[in-house]
């Protein structure tokens, strides 16, 4: 049973990057799925956001980047410290660099 979704949503070089938070209760467990592109300073608000719920809730969390369309060099570390260093998970990854694959055969 999900029992809070908000959404957040960034408008960086005319492309909007959403993060939906939905807080599971009972699995106590968090998801943050971040769509469109994640630039450095999206990043950054997606650490503070991905913090703050685990301070606040104790869930675990998870970060998803299947509905991700770009990912910036400068916001590739701050994902990569949320993994290592807080131990959150990264999922969706796959389908993320299918899409790239994708997008690139079509051109």
């Amino acid at each position: 049973m999900l029992r809070f979704a908000y959404f957040y949503t960034l408008i960086a070089e005319n492309m909007p990057t959403q993060i939906t938070q939905i807080d599971d209760a009972k699995r106590r467990t968090t998801i943050l799925r971040v769509e469109c592109d994640l630039l450095r300073e999206d990043a950054e608000l997606l650490r503070r956001i991905a913090l703050d719920s685990h301070l606040l809730t104790g869930n675990s969390i998870s970060i998803d980047l299947a509905d991700l369309d770009f990912l910036d060099s400068e916001s590739a570390p701050i994902l990569k410290q949320l993994e290592d260093v807080n131990g959150f998970e990264i999922i969706g990854t796959e389908i993320f660099l299918q899409t790239l694959v994708n997008a690139a055969e079509k051109e």
